[in-house]
């Protein structure tokens, strides 16, 4: 009897789980993992888009992260997105190709250099989290200007 299981138990063993091999399947990039917080964008005195990491012990959402820089910037940096008075909340919708932010924003409040540092901060989260580099962002102001919902990208982040 012992041999009988010694020997069924060697025939699975050589059989396997029936599983063959295949080669290496490219599925993109991997997910860049644990963060300690999430990276915001402001500008420096030379008005260049500047990271600035939050410590927030997570990446967080990119809602979270926009609430976070419309709090405003530390470290010498400023920003070029007027106040928000409090209001902070950001909605978002996503498709394959395309973040699409709702800001508590109207257009006349926000400089050019000011919507990229909204945009290069959801990209950033969106990115570090394996998100595809090539996605866009699309936002909504609450006063909004013919060709405000264009898309776009962060000129940081290729």
């Amino acid at each position: 009897m012992r041999r009988t299981w010694l020997t069924a138990l060697l025939a699975l063993l050589v059989a396997g789980c029936g599983i063959q091999p295949t080669g290496v399947i490219d599925a993109g990039q991997a997910p860049t993992g644990v963060a300690p917080g999430a990276t915001l964008y402001f500008v420096d005195a030379n008005d260049r888009l500047r990271p600035q990491r939050r410590r927030t012990h997570h990446l967080g959402t990119i809602p979270e992260a926009l609430a976070l820089l419309l709090t405003g910037p530390g470290g010498g940096l400023r920003t070029e997105i007027t106040s928000t008075a409090g209001v902070t909340r950001v909605f978002m919708e996503t498709t394959p190709d395309v973040i699409h932010l709702r800001v508590p924003l109207a257009t006349y409040e926000v400089t050019p250099l000011g919507i990229d540092q909204i945009v290069c901060t959801a990209l950033g989260v969106w990115v570090q989290s394996g998100g595809s580099r090539t996605t866009k962002v699309r936002l909504t102001f609450t006063l909004a200007t013919p060709g405000s919902d264009k898309l776009r990208t962060c000129p940081l982040i290729r």
